[in-house]
């Protein structure tokens, strides 16, 4: 059975359950109407037969509500699951960054935002079908007894949709601005937590504390516009309901007295029937009500995903051939907005990359790593890039210029769960490094290198490099930022890879040791 299949079940069988009721009033209408009548045909049997009708009536309602429940929540997770299998999969296919905001709005959209779908589908959507069906059932049912009941009913429910949709468009406004706030939280988090080392050294402790309450105060306040709306709308409906419900009742006790002649006659069964009828031709649309400002936050998640899925991002090269081990050929390239020099790069060369900041000296980095694309032919062997680009990568190692850490283990951090040799440890100088730490090796560093200096950290991505012996090992400004010492040592590390060695960097003492300086924006 699809997802889909499993949604419409749900929402048939909470109208099911729906229309079970107007069954179970007559019952109640006539056992009620029989008892003031005392049942002259009867006796008490008819009581007895209206009681165990109803018992058996609730029962099978209680059943198809539990059966449309357990049907709508699979369909929300699997909704839910589909949508961040979806976002991560679209994340994972390109190295741009989004449009929507940094990894906290992403974040955000992809663990709370989407979870705002999850009443909408549980709740506004089998409500609405509801609200499609069983008004109008109920509404032929009190014509057919009478006109005036119909009437009533008539009048007062088509005002209550005029009125929601007046409220669902501040109500989709103010859920958006809600939405937009959550991200932008998310991202001052994620930013904050990301320098907090720096922020408490230079003491601005004191001006991020404001900075997240002024923030919270912004999402509270967009928080309680919502909430506004929400009080607002159900009192909008209690009001017209109330009023219908009333209006009946008046209507229904001065028939059955005698005092009106219009609107058709009634008996106490039909009078007590339409009584009974009356708050169930309401109460889908309250449900609606009570639901409203879930469509309206699921619509402002929903156009963040449509914004999110309309971004035009230039996808991570796949290729499944095996990369052959030769010369990598540049023609005509141009990545990013910048364009790139031909060249060549034979097996087992180190060439540095020099020139002023912004020039394009990761960018290239970037197109040798087969991670940006742009236009021109990049080959390796003749053979384009893009058709081995998998098995090119898994030869690379990479040295970003900003140490990245995940909240393991250092071995974890530079093997990723394989075993490190220590040959590895001692050419990228962290023997002693290691030797220092709590557990070696196993010591437990955070996302953002605790406990390594900055030197260490970038001797972790060096070693990280390193590990599993690259065919080609390509290094964002190694050495930029670390005194002399570790960056002789650093500098050490790399040119003992013995295969392909490209360096984007600054440092001419490094640049002098290299095979050809390639100088970029001359």
């Amino acid at each position: 059975m699809t997802v889909r299949q499993r949604y419409d079940r749900g929402a048939v069988l909470t109208l099911a359950a729906s229309l079970v009721w107007p069954l179970q009033a007559w019952l109640v209408a006539r056992a009620l109407g029989g008892l003031l009548a005392g049942f002259p045909t009867d006796g008490s049997a008819g009581l007895v037969w209206s009681v165990a009708g109803f018992v058996a009536l609730g029962t099978l309602r209680a059943a198809l509500d539990a059966l449309a429940q357990r049907a709508l929540a699979d369909r929300a997770a699997a909704r839910i699951a589909e949508l961040r299998a979806e976002l991560l999969a679209g994340e994972h296919a390109t190295t741009e960054a989004s449009t929507l905001g940094g990894p906290g709005a992403l974040a955000a959209l992809m663990a709370e935002k989407i979870d705002a779908l999850r009443p909408y589908l549980l709740r506004y959507r089998p409500a609405r079908l509801r609200a499609m069906v069983v008004p109008l059932v109920i509404l032929v049912l009190a014509f057919w007894h009478s006109w005036a009941v119909g009437a009533v009913l008539l009048l007062a429910g088509p005002l209550i949709p005029v009125f929601m949709a007046l409220v669902g468009m501040a109500a989709r406004d103010a859920s958006a601005r809600q939405m937009a706030e959550i991200g932008t939280l998310s991202d001052l988090l994620v930013d904050r937590l990301a320098a907090l080392s720096d922020l408490r050294l230079i003491g601005a402790g004191d001006a991020v504390v404001d900075g997240f309450a002024d923030a919270s105060e912004r999402l509270r306040e967009r928080t309680m516009a919502v909430l506004r709306i929400a009080f607002l709308s159900s009192t909008i409906l209690e009001l017209f309901a109330a009023l219908g419900v009333a209006m009946v009742a008046v209507w229904t006790g001065f028939a059955l007295l005698g005092l009106v002649e219009w609107g058709g006659a009634v008996t106490p069964v039909t009078g007590i029937w339409l009584l009974l009828l009356a708050p169930e031709f309401f109460q889908p649309l309250r449900d609606v009500a009570a639901a409203w400002h879930d469509k309206a936050a699921a619509e402002a998640v929903q156009a963040e995903l449509a914004r999110w899925r309309a971004q035009v991002r230039a996808p991570v090269l796949r290729g499944a051939d095996p990369a052959p081990d030769g010369a990598l050929v540049l023609r005509g390239v141009v990545a990013r907005g910048v364009r790139l020099p031909d060249l060549e790069i034979a097996p087992g060369e180190r060439i540095a990359l020099m020139g002023p900041s912004g020039v394009g000296k990761t960018t290239l980095l970037r197109v040798l790593a087969g991670l940006d694309r742009g236009e021109g032919s990049v080959t390796l062997d003749g053979t384009p890039l893009e058709r081995v680009v998998d098995d090119w990568r898994a030869h690379l190692g990479w040295m970003p210029q900003a140490p990245q850490f995940l909240g393991r283990s250092l071995r974890y951090n530079v093997g990723f769960g394989a075993a490190v040799p220590d040959r590895t440890l001692q050419r990228s100088a962290l023997t002693d490094v290691v030797a220092t730490l709590p557990r070696g090796a196993l010591t437990g560093l955070g996302e953002r290198g605790a406990g390594l200096s900055g030197g260490e950290a970038r001797r972790v991505m060096l070693a990280r490099a390193l590990n599993g012996a690259p065919r080609v090992l390509l290094a964002d400004e190694p050495t930029a930022d670390l005194d002399a010492e570790t960056a002789q040592a650093v500098a050490e590390g790399l040119l003992s890879h013995p295969g392909t060695l490209v360096v984007a960097t600054h440092d001419p003492r490094l640049a002098q040791r290299m095979d050809r300086v390639i100088r970029l924006g001359a």
